[in-house]
Order: structure tokens, then C-alpha cells, then sequence
């Protein structure tokens, strides 16, 4: 498939990320054309917005695919959809609210002969290809994540990010597992887990990973807290064997070797994503990986859960 005019594009969900992230990233792409969009309540300036995707569709017909900003319980659906009536399908992250979703809408995607991209825009950071090179000429000794922002702070008002498949901190969390993934050259493996869930949420706050790369025996500890104040960490730090040092702070904006600064650029992770689904439509392909996913879920299964303090927003 061969794509010459702009494509034409919707929104489904019009929230925070949304409005700060999808609409900017869009315009700026001569290759889209921001159709219209969809929300039971939000109202963006400058969006033509319908209250569910049947009515933006229906008043619609043009459009050829759908970007997917909801919380993640409800986008299995509402994909699923999407794909049947013949829409490509840019999914934010995470893909699913459980894996077998996930699974299950690359498999539909392929059947429907339609673009699906499991969308993880931590990947697109400007030092994540420098990380990965470095990792690559390196023998590991060890990693170590350290990801703590402030729910109150990104996520207001949010409750779904604590109901029964919103992650908790694993909604940023994820973003340090798609790096990680993405870096690594080798399978990750989670061996334990401490999972710390507010007595009145049913995700947790903050967690406590123990990894293993699968091949290598590289181990990976990752460290996550939703109650950080003050200036937010977003930092993974590798170490070689022959005391190499590497840190990519800032979620992967600025890069450290050796304790020097040798990359620091500013935050483009849409703008890439949004360049990588257009050649995936043109080219008539789907970018699905769900690792990082499954690093959660196996998290999940092994976690031990431990009762944290009343979360009050």
C-alpha cells in the first residue's frame, strides 16, 4: 500500500494525553489530517468532537484510522472495533489492560489485513538508540531502573489508574520496561515482585522488581513510586563488567557515559511515533510487541502484595 495524501485520522478519547500529546503531534504531520474526535465529556478547542466513536464514524466515513487514548479497560473494545469496520490502529500504551487482549487484537489486526501499532513512546526518546549501542559493545554486570514521578501531579482526577487494570505506578513504570526492552539485546525475566497497594486501590503505588536477562544472567532491579514530590526521576542505569558506566536520565532526553553528558536533546517521543505509524500504514504493516506488558503481568502473578497507606487525592 502505497500512501500519497495525508491520512485521515480520529481520536478516541479526548483526555490529558490526548490534548497534550496526540492532537500537537498530528498537526505537526503533513502525512495526517486530524478528522475529528470522540469523548463522553471532554471538549477540546478546535476538535470536532462526537461522544462515542459509532457517531464519529457514522458523520465520518473518510476517516482511515483511529488513535486510541482511553484507559485501558475499555480499549480492547473499542480497538476491536475500530479494526472490524476497517480502521488501522494506533493503540496508546499499555496495548491492553491484560496481555491475552493485547494478543488478542494483533491476531484480529492480521486477519483484517489492517496496521496495528502497540504504541511505547519511551522508545522514541532521542538517547534510546545511543543506550542500546552502548549495551551492544558491553559485556552487563548489572541494570537498575529507578521511575518515580508524582500521580498527583500527571494524573489527576484519574481514578481509573487505580481501579482493577489501570497499573498504578505500572502506567509510568511501563514506560521504563519499554526501554528496557527495547536495550537490553536479550529476554527479561521478572523473579520477584513486591507489589505496594493503597488498602483502598486495587493497583499498586509503588513497586520493587527483581530481573534477570534470560540468556545473558544480567540482573535488573527496578524501583517504582507514584508519591515522589519535588523534581521526578525517570533514570535506568547499566554498568559493564570492564566499569563502563551508563545513565539515561529524564526518560531518556539526556545520556550519561562515565559520568559525562554526551547527548541531551529535548522530549520528541510523539512526533516519532506518530512518523512510525504513518510508514507502518503506508507500508502495509504492524508493530506489536507486547514485552513490556508481559513484564507486568508476570509481575502481577509473582508479586507479593503488601498493604500501603489510604491513597487520598
Amino acid at each position: 500500500m502505497v500512501t500519497t495524501s495525508p491520512i485521515k485520522i480520529g481520536l478516541v478519547g479526548l483526555g490529558k494525553i490526548a490534548v497534550d500529546q496526540h492532537i500537537p503531534a498530528i498537526r505537526a504531520n503533513p502525512g495526517f489530517e486530524l478528522v475529528a474526535g470522540c469523548s463522553p465529556h471532554a471538549r477540546p478547542d478546535g476538535i470536532t468532537a462526537y461522544n462515542d466513536m459509532a457517531g464519529m464514524l457514522a458523520a465520518h466515513p473518510e476517516i482511515e484510522a483511529l488513535a486510541i487514548c482511553t484507559p485501558p479497560q475499555v480499549r480492547h473494545r473499542i480497538a476491536k472495533e475500530a479494526l472490524a469496520s476497517g480502521r488501522h490502529v494506533f493503540l496508546e500504551k499499555p496495548p491492553g489492560a491484560t496481555l491475552g487482549e493485547a494478543e488478542a487484537l494483533r491476531a484480529f489486526a492480521a486477519e483484517k489485513g489492517k496496521t496495528l501499532l502497540a504504541s511505547w513512546h519511551s522508545r522514541f526518546a532521542p538517547a534510546v538508540g545511543a543506550t542500546r549501542d552502548w549495551i551492544a559493545q558491553h559485556e552487563l554486570k548489572s541494570m537498575h531502573i529507578v521511575w518515580k514521578e508524582n500521580v498527583r501531579q500527571w494524573h489527576p482526577g484519574q481514578a481509573w489508574i487505580f481501579a482493577p487494570g489501570g497499573m498504578g505506578v505500572f502506567d509510568p513504570g511501563i514506560n521504563a520496561l519499554s526501554i528496557l526492552t527495547a536495550v537490553a539485546g536479550d529476554a527479561v525475566i521478572v523473579k520477584q515482585a513486591d507489589l505496594h497497594i493503597p488498602v483502598n486501590c486495587d493497583a499498586p503505588i509503588e513497586v520493587h522488581l527483581d530481573m534477570v536477562t534470560a540468556h545473558g544472567g544480567v540482573p535488573v532491579r527496578a524501583d517504582f513510586d507514584f508519591l515522589q514530590e519535588n523534581l521526578q526521576t525517570w533514570s535506568i542505569y547499566a554498568e559493564a563488567l570492564d566499569g563502563g558506566k551508563l545513565a539515561l536520565h529524564m526518560g531518556g532526553t539526556t545520556l550519561e557515559i562515565d559520568g559525562k553528558t554526551v547527548l541531551q536533546e529535548p522530549e520528541r517521543e510523539y512526533p516519532g511515533l506518530y512518523a512510525h505509524f504513518h510508514a507502518l500504514v503506508s507500508g502495509g504493516k504492524t508493530d506489536a510487541d507486547f514485552a513490556p506488558l508481559r513484564i507486568v503481568a508476570d509481575a502481577f502473578m509473582l508479586g507479593k502484595r503488601i498493604a500501603a497507606p489510604e491513597y487520598v487525592e
